[in-house]
């Protein structure tokens, strides 16, 4: 499953790349390159960071299921103990 981004997201990542370069690298990057980067990274780290994401939510899904029995459980036969 490749990740696509949204147009807007992309420029901010790309203009975001370009200040990381200038700030800590010394170095001017121009679109094409830190399209290129961006477009390494989410070819190369994306999948690795999203399967990660997917387990995390899985993990907490099944934490929140799992305190289903005892949030949403209701004694049963109890009308006569009253």
């Amino acid at each position: 499953m490749a990740i696509k981004l949204d147009k807007d997201v992309e420029q901010r990542l790309i203009g975001s790349i370009q200040r990381y370069c200038a700030e800590h690298l010394d170095e001017e990057v121009g679109d094409l390159k830190a399209r290129l980067l961006l477009d390494f990274c989410l070819r190369e780290i994306g999948p690795s960071v999203y399967n990660q994401a997917i387990v995390d939510a899985q993990a907490a899904m099944q934490e929140r299921i799992a305190e289903l029995q005892t949030e949403c459980y209701e004694t049963e036969f109890s009308y006569w103990k009253k």
